[in-house]
C-alpha cells in the first residue's frame, strides 16, 4: 500500500526532482517505511511505501524484466502468485517476490488490457520508455484513488490534492459545478474535482498520456446486471458463500499484523465470520462505541466477537469534531461532506495501533441490496400505478395525519418523504431521497447570479446513464444498486475508508468488493437480494448458520455521530463564527440571510438542518484551508 506521484514533462523538459521530491513527501503518512524514486529526463515518478508484501525486495519502483518499463503502484494484488506463475511459463523471469512486478510483466504481455488480469484494488502509473508513454490505471470500483492534472503539455498525477497542490503548474482556481454538485451528493463526483485543473481518473477507467500529448481515457469494466443466471435458492446461497469465503481468503495474505473492523452489522460480521474459519489464530476484531448509545453499536459487536472467540478491542470515543476537522480537512483536500469519516477516521486511528492491515464489510450493501431506500424504491413503482383518486385523497391525506418531529427521524417522516417523492419519475425520485440540497432547497440558498450560472447543470445527469444501463434486467432495485456501485460506492463511501484509513497509515481491504462477489451480485434475481422489505435476503439466509440470530434481524444503523446534537451545544458557537464570519457570507454562492436562516433555525431548534449545515461547514472549511490559505 503506498502513495504516488508523477510528471510528465512535454520535449526534452526535464522533471523538477525537487517538486517530484515534496510531491512525494506530502504522502508519507500513506507509506511511512520508505520512498522510491525514477527520474529519467522529462519523466519522473516517485512513491511513498507501507510495507505489507515482500517486505523485503519489494521496494519501488519496479522495472521490467530489461528495464524499459518503470512501475509505481498503490495497493494489493491478490491473484499476483498465479499471475506469476502463468507468466513465468510464458518466459517472464520476475527479481522480486512482490505483487508489483506482476503487475509490470502483465503489462509486458497484454499490454493496456493488463488491468483485466488484476484481481485487487490498485491505481498504479507506468513509464514505458520504448514508446515514451504513461500508462494510468485504476481498479474496478475505485478502492485506491488517482488524481491528474493535464497543464502547459504535461501530466501530473499522483494519491491525493496535498501531493498535486505541490506542483507550482497547478491552480487552485475552483470549479464552481464541483460546489454546485457537491451540495447535493456530499462529495464531489467523479472526473471532477474542486479545482478546475485537476480531474480524478474514474474507476474501472485506464489513461495513456503518449509522446506527442495526447491521451485517451478508456473503460475496462463495470458490472452488468443485464445478464441473469437462473439459480435455486440453495445453490445461489452456497454460491454466493464460497465467492465470498474466497475473497476473504485471499485478503488474508500479509507479512504485517493483520484484523478485521467489526460494527456488528451483517456486512462486518460476516467477513470476521469467515475470517475465523480461515484463520488458525483469533481473529483480532476491533469496534468503536460513543457515550451516546442512540450512536454506538459495541453491544452487537461483542455478541459476534464472543460467538467466533475473536481478539476483540472496544474503543470507547468521545468525538471531538473541533479536534478532527482539520485533519479530516487536510486530507480530502476537496469539499467532503459524509459526516461516518469521523467515527471511520477513530476507529482507524486506534485499530492502526495493533495491526497494519483491517479488512471491513464495505460494498455489502450494494452487492446484496442493504439499503432500504431500494425497498422504497420498488414500492414507488407500484405507488405511481394507484389510480391518483386512490393515491391522493386517501393515502396522502393520511399521512399528513402522522405525528412527525422536524427535530429528529421518526418512522412518519421517513413515510412522508417517501409520499412527496414517490411519484415522480425514476431518477427524480432517487434524487430527491439521496440529497442533501434538493433543486428546491439550492434555488433558496444560491445567489441569483450562482443559480444563473448553474442553471444548465443537473446533478441527477450523474446518476441517469446507469438507470438507463441497467434498463434490461427489467428491474428498479437492480438499476438503483447499480447507480450506487458506480456513483455513490466510489466518490463518497471508498473515498471516506481509504483517506481516512491510510491518514494514520492502515491499509483496509473490502472481500465484498472483490469483483468476482460484485459480478455473481449483480447476475442474481432481484427477489433473491431484496425479497418484500427484506434486505439481503439470500445473504441473511447463508449467514444463519455462522452468525448469531439477533445480528442478522437487528435493524441497520448507521455509522452515524450526532451532529444535529453538537450543532446545538459544544459547536454552536464555532458553527456560528464559520458560516456567518463576514468572509464566509461575502463569497458569492449563496444568499447570507438564506444561510442565517438555517443555522438559526437549527441552534433554536425550530427545525431540523444538521445535514445540510454540516454541508456548508465542511465547504467553508475547504475554502478557509485550500484557497484562502
Amino acid at each position: 500500500m503506498c502513495g504516488i506521484v508523477g510528471i510528465v514533462r512535454p520535449g526534452d523538459t526535464a522533471v523538477d526532482e525537487g517538486v517530484l521530491a515534496r510531491m512525494c513527501e506530502a504522502l508519507r503518512h500513506r507509506g511511512p517505511d520508505e520512498d522510491g524514486r525514477y527520474v529519467n529526463g522529462r519523466v519522473g515518478m516517485a512513491m511513498r511505501r507501507l510495507a505489507i508484501i515482500d517486505l523485503a525486495g519489494g521496494q519501488q519502483p519496479i522495472h521490467n524484466a530489461d528495464r524499459t518499463a518503470w512501475i509505481v503502484f498503490n495497493g494489493e494484488i491478490y491473484n499476483y502468485r498465479e499471475l506469476r506463475a502463468r507468466l513465468e511459463k510464458l518466459g517472464h523471469r520476475f527479481y522480486t517476490d512482490s505483487d508489483t512486478e506482476a503487475i509490470i510483466h502483465a503489462y509486458d504481455q497484454y499490454g493496456t488490457d493488463c488491468p483485466k488480469h488484476l484481481r485487487g484494488m490498485f491505481a498504479f502509473a507506468i513509464w514505458d520508455e520504448r514508446k515514451e508513454q504513461l500508462f494510468l490505471a485504476r481498479d474496478r470500483v475505485g478502492k485506491k484513488p488517482l488524481l491528474y492534472a493535464l497543464t502547459g503539455g504535461q501530466i501530473i498525477f499522483g494519491s491525493e490534492f496535498s501531493a498535486l497542490l505541490e506542483h507550482p503548474d497547478i491552480s487552485r482556481e475552483i470549479q464552481p459545478e464541483a460546489i454546485h454538485y457537491y451540495l447535493t451528493f456530499m462529495c464531489v463526483p467523479a472526473p471532477l474535482t474542486a479545482y478546475r485543473a485537476i480531474r480524478k481518473l474514474e474507476p474501472g477507467h485506464t489513461l495513456t498520456f503518449d509522446r506527442h500529448g495526447e491521451v485517451r481515457i478508456e473503460r475496462y469494466w463495470h458490472p452488468d446486471f443485464t445478464k441473469k443466471e437462473q439459480f435455486d435458492e440453495h445453490e445461489a446461497g452456497e454460491r454466493a458463500l464460497a465467492l465470498l469465503r474466497d475473497a476473504v481468503r485471499v485478503r488474508l495474505i500479509s507479512e504485517v499484523p493483520l484484523g478485521a473492523f467489526l460494527s456488528g452489522g451483517v456486512d462486518s460480521s460476516a467477513v470476521v465470520a469467515l475470517m475465523s474459519q480461515e484463520s488458525a489464530a483469533p481473529v483480532k476484531t476491533f469496534s468503536i462505541g460513543f457515550e451516546e448509545q442512540d450512536f454506538s453499536e459495541l453491544h452487537h459487536a461483542r455478541r459476534v466477537a464472543e460467538h467466533i472467540g475473536a481478539e476483540h478491542h472496544e474503543f470507547i470515543v468521545r468525538p471531538n469534531a473541533l479536534e478532527v476537522l482539520p485533519t479530516l480537512v487536510e486530507h480530502y483536500g476537496e469539499p467532503y461532506a459524509d459526516s461516518s469519516a469521523i467515527p471511520t477516521y477513530y476507529v482507524a486511528r486506534e485499530t492502526r495501533r495493533h495491526v497494519t492491515v483491517a479488512l471491513n464489510g464495505d460494498g455489502g450493501d450494494e452487492c446484496f441490496a442493504g439499503y432500504e431506500r431500494y425497498a422504497a424504491m420498488r414500492l414507488a413503482e407500484t405507488y405511481r400505478k394507484l389510480p391518483g383518486i386512490v393515491r391522493r385523497p386517501l393515502i396522502e391525506s393520511a399521512i399528513e395525519l402522522l405525528p412527525s418531529s422536524e427535530l429528529r427521524r421518526s418512522r412518519a417522516r421517513d413515510i412522508k418523504r417517501f409520499v412527496s417523492a414517490a411519484s415522480l419519475p425514476t431518477v427524480e425520485r432517487y434524487m430527491r431521497w439521496v440529497s442533501v440540497f434538493d433543486a428546491r432547497a439550492k434555488d433558496d440558498l444560491y445567489t441569483d447570479e450562482f443559480r444563473r450560472r448553474m442553471s444548465g447543470h443537473q446533478a441527477a445527469d450523474f446518476l441517469a446513464p446507469w438507470f438507463a444501463h441497467a434498463n434490461g434486467a427489467g428491474g428498479i432495485v437492480d438499476a438503483s444498486m447499480l447507480a450506487d456501485t458506480m456513483t455513490y460506492l466510489p466518490n463518497d463511501l471508498l473515498v471516506k475508508v481509504d483517506i481516512a484509513s491510510m491518514a494514520v497509515s492502515l491499509e483496509a481491504r473490502s472481500p465484498f468488493l472483490d469483483h468476482h462477489v460484485i459480478e455473481f451480485a449483480a447476475a442474481l434475481p432481484e427477489n433473491l437480494k431484496l425479497r418484500g422489505r427484506t434486505t439481503k435476503y439470500l445473504l441473511k439466509q447463508v449467514l444463519k448458520k455462522l452468525l448469531p440470530a439477533e445480528n442478522l434481524k437487528r435493524a441497520k444503523m448507521g455509522f452515524g455521530v450526532p451532529i444535529g446534537h453538537w450543532f446545538r451545544g459544544e459547536m454552536k458557537e464555532f458553527l456560528r463564527e464559520t458560516l456567518l464570519a463576514e468572509q464566509s457570507l461575502r463569497r458569492g454562492y449563496f444568499k447570507p440571510e438564506t444561510v442565517t436562516r438555517l443555522v438559526e433555525d437549527h441552534i433554536t431548534g425550530r427545525r431540523d438542518h444538521a445535514h445540510q449545515l454540516w454541508t456548508l461547514l465542511m465547504l467553508e472549511l475547504w475554502f478557509k484551508r485550500f484557497i484562502d490559505r
